[in-house]
Formats: C-alpha cells, sequence, structure tokens
C-alpha cells in the first residue's frame, strides 16, 4: 500500500511538471521583445533553396554568402515563419564587388530569384547601382551606398501595413508606402506587400557577405 501511494505521488510530481524539450524548443524573445532567428552556429530553423547550396554556409558566428545564386529562407518556430508587421534587422559586412539581399514577405522557392515577397538591397560597391538600403525596383537608392565594404553595419526593415521603413546604422535611409492599387510589371507581380518569411542571397561566385545578429521583433 505504502508502495502503491509513493509510485502514485511520483507519477503526479512528474506529471505536473514542464517538459524540458517543449521549454527548450519554444523561441523566447528578450525583454524588448526581439526573437534571434540565427544561433550562430548553423542554419537550424533555416532552408536552403536546393540549387548551390554551397553557396550558403556559417563561419565564425556568421551566415556566408558566397559563390552562385541560392537563398536561405527562414523556417523555424517564430511566428510559424510567416511576418506579417516587424522590425527585422542583421549586423552585416560586405566584401568589395559584393551583391546580395534580404528579403521579407517571401516563401520558400527550390530554385531561382524569389518570386514573392520584396529584397532589400544589400550593395556597397557592386556594379549594380541600386544600393544598400533600396526596396529593389520599388523604391531605390543610386550609385551612393549608405553604407562601406569591410565594416559591421545594421540594416533594419520596419513593416507597419503598408509602409517600409529601412534603417542603416539606426539613420533611416528609405521610405515607401504601397499604393492600394499598386500593379507591379510582368514577373514581378508578387514582389509586393503582403505576408510571408524571410530570406538572404546569395547573389553570385565573387559577391562575399556576412550576416550575423538576425533578429525580428513582431508587431501588431
Amino acid at each position: 500500500m505504502r508502495l502503491q501511494l509513493a509510485l502514485s505521488a511520483l507519477l503526479l510530481l512528474v506529471s505536473a511538471a514542464p517538459s524540458p524539450a517543449a521549454d527548450g524548443d519554444a523561441p523566447q524573445p528578450d525583454r524588448d521583445g526581439w526573437y534571434q532567428l540565427f544561433n550562430g552556429k548553423d542554419l537550424t530553423g533555416w532552408k536552403l533553396s536546393r540549387e548551390n547550396q554551397d553557396s550558403i554556409r556559417v563561419e565564425n558566428g556568421a551566415i556566408v554568402t558566397n559563390g552562385p545564386p541560392c537563398h536561405a529562407f527562414y523556417d523555424g518556430p517564430v511566428e510559424n515563419h510567416d511576418f506579417k508587421n516587424f522590425q527585422w534587422k542583421c549586423e552585416i559586412m560586405t566584401k568589395p564587388k559584393s551583391n546580395s539581399g534580404m528579403y521579407f514577405h517571401t516563401k520558400y522557392q527550390a530554385e531561382g530569384w524569389p518570386q514573392q515577397g520584396i529584397e532589400i538591397q544589400v550593395n556597397n560597391t557592386h556594379g549594380d547601382p541600386i544600393k544598400t538600403g533600396s526596396l529593389y525596383r520599388l523604391k531605390n537608392i543610386m550609385n551612393d551606398a549608405p553604407a562601406k565594404d569591410n565594416e559591421w553595419f545594421t540594416q533594419e526593415v520596419i513593416v507597419e501595413g503598408n509602409k517600409v521603413t529601412v534603417k542603416v546604422n539606426d539613420k533611416v535611409v528609405n521610405q515607401y508606402t504601397q499604393p492600394e492599387d499598386l500593379k507591379r510589371e510582368p514577373g514581378w507581380e508578387k514582389a509586393i506587400i503582403g505576408s510571408g518569411t524571410f530570406a538572404l542571397q546569395a547573389h553570385d561566385p565573387v559577391s562575399e557577405v556576412h550576416y550575423r545578429k538576425v533578429m525580428v521583433k513582431p508587431l501588431p
């Protein structure tokens, strides 16, 4: 009888205790509401497009994009990787003549340039005249980049409804409000504000771009 009572008490304690695995899997924001999307060690929570997967790697605590086109899509648990309004920021370092991009409101695509969502350009000295901070082909910053190669800088994207604000090193460099009746040109019909996940781009073999401290703060 005593043994049965002891076993029953033990079972009650076990069932009442929180599950370490469940708690460990649940993403937790910091005190200001920011979630880390990249753990600094590997691509857990990210899904690479099937082509040229060697173009994206983790090195010295950063996601490095360097090689033929490939994209890393956030596929983790925060907001079930489906975001509408948010602040999203990374620390970035570009090597000379490099091109990359931060996509938002996109979705996983196995091949090719993402068709859905908007690219925020990362390009300080690449030959493309559309520079860092641009909403690619929607509202461009031409020729003069607001950041420098070989230096870490922060690029932040804030989306609230149909309004996008881009900050570089905490300074507003671009703002855009999507018209209600916007119709994109052929081939770009889905490159609009909507909802979806994030992606980082490997653009070409000459381009080398490093991303670290990839963070998001969901907004109402």
